[in-house]
């Protein structure tokens, strides 16, 4: 009862945004589906501007204008090398312009694009399968390292166990597999879910570490108990891009 005490803000959103992952899984509709997805965007878009300390506070419309294209070309992940093309070449056209402010079109858009193009392809059935690993991966890095954790996994997230590391890729991997079974094989859904939580656990470090630089310990305020949009999606942008890449390869 303490321990739901303490924490009821962080379960009481933690459910609310499950419920709303569901019904929108639901319905599965490819215009509902992009208008979330650019919502989460924009939002993660604007806490990324932030953490990067990007001076220029005009970016946004150039990240609305990039996501409403993925309503129209079929291919998200293109559209990301396109605006690094673009970018590079206004780079060399402009000196003063600045690598720093196209961070945010890095991280967290490539992520997104790749999560999003992934629905395209692979039906809603792949975002189910992503959920579960990088939730089972947390889920069981958090029980096992409270349970046994007693080595530092690394300085970046001081919290993090390497018996918690193990624990999580392990359970993750493989009850994480039998999600995959709805869209491949059983040994194919067994590799890529072990890539993919291996990789969302540097997706989180890599969004610590830049808090970190940053100075501030969550990305936002808008969720209660969750901080802000980027801790929640931070384990799903790295593990996103790993899942599209790989089941293009091996399927």
């Amino acid at each position: 009862m303490g321990i739901f005490a303490s924490s009821k803000e962080r379960i009481v959103t933690g459910v609310a945004l499950l419920a709303a992952v569901f019904v929108i899984g639901w319905i599965d509709n490819f215009y509902v589906m992009w208008f979330v997805f650019g919502v989460i965007y924009l939002l993660a878009f604007k806490e990324a501007i932030k953490l990067f300390g990007v001076e220029k506070d005009n970016l946004l419309p150039y990240a609305a204008f990039l996501w409403l294209l993925t309503g129209i070309y079929p291919y998200g992940d293109d559209l990301f090398v396109l605006a690094g093309v673009g970018y590079a070449s206004l780079v060399a056209y402009n000196k003063e312009v600045k690598w720093r402010d196209f961070f945010p079109f890095i991280y967290p858009t490539a992520g997104l694009l790749f999560i999003f193009a992934m629905y395209e392809e692979y039906g809603v059935l792949s975002l189910l399968w992503l959920l579960a690993v990088v939730a089972l991966t947390d889920i069981g890095a958090y029980v096992v390292g409270k349970s046994i954790g007693k080595t530092p996994f690394c300085e970046t997230s001081p919290n993090k166990t390497l018996e918690g590391v193990f624990g999580g890729v392990a359970v993750a991997t493989f009850a994480g597999a039998f999600f995959g079974l709805y869209v491949v094989d059983f040994w194919t859904a067994l590799i890529i879910s072990f890539a993919v939580s291996v990789t969302s656990i540097f997706g989180d470090l890599f969004e610590s570490s830049l808090k970190r630089s940053a100075g501030v310990k969550d990305s936002g305020t808008l969720l209660p108990g969750h901080g802000g949009v980027l801790d929640r999606i931070d384990g799903y942008l790295f593990g996103g891009i790993v899942m599209l890449v790989l089941l293009r390869g091996l399927v």
